[in-house]
Parts: structure tokens; sequence; C-alpha cells
């Protein structure tokens, strides 16, 4: 593991909080919502369940879980930089299921 002021891997990806990323795409109304789902384990991030909200997801990643009566599948596309307007959310992930693309808040 890099120690303190060590320089990140020139072939990392960046990443993004997993709460905060399901926030910042209108999976939930609220970063606090997400986090309460990461924790009971009901995400799963490229087939592995998580239960730590500051998970890092990266482009290219799947994420599983249930929304309502439906099991969504989607791919993170883009990160995202702040919580917008839901045309720009919807540009965040690609919907692996064909369902229709903006999620209902919860």
């Amino acid at each position: 593991m890099p120690g303190k002021g060590a320089k990140p891997s020139p072939d990392a990806q960046p990443g993004l909080r997993l709460d905060k990323w399901l926030f910042h795409a209108r999976f939930y109304k609220t970063r606090a919502l997400a986090a309460e789902q990461i924790e009971k384990g009901r995400i799963r991030i490229n087939g592995q369940r998580s239960t730590k909200p500051g998970h890092a997801v990266r482009q290219g990643d799947v994420l599983t879980f249930a929304q309502g009566d439906a099991i969504r599948v989607i791919r993170v596309l883009h990160l995202g930089v702040r919580r917008g307007p839901a045309t720009e959310a919807q540009g965040l992930y690609a919907d692996l299921e064909g369902e229709k693309q903006g999620p209902p808040l919860e």
C-alpha cells in the first residue's frame, strides 16, 4: 500500500464514492439513503457485494441493485461532478436491462 504522499499509479483510473455516484445519478434522493442501502449489502459492484459507502466506483463498473420491484443492472459511463438535472444524470450510466433510462426517485 502506498504511503503518505505517494504518487498514484499512472494507469490508475479515477473513482468516486459509491454513495455519492448513486446520489448524482439520481437513484436515491439523498446520499444517506444510498449509504444505508450500501451498508445493508444491497448493492453489487461487478458482482461483488459492497457494504462500504466509500467504495470507489469507476467508469465501466457494473452495478446491480433492487429498485422497487425491479432489479437494476447498469454500467457506469461517467463519474459526474454534481447532482444535476435528470437528463444529465441519465448520461452517467447505461441501463443493461433495456428498461427506461430515468430511474424513479425513492
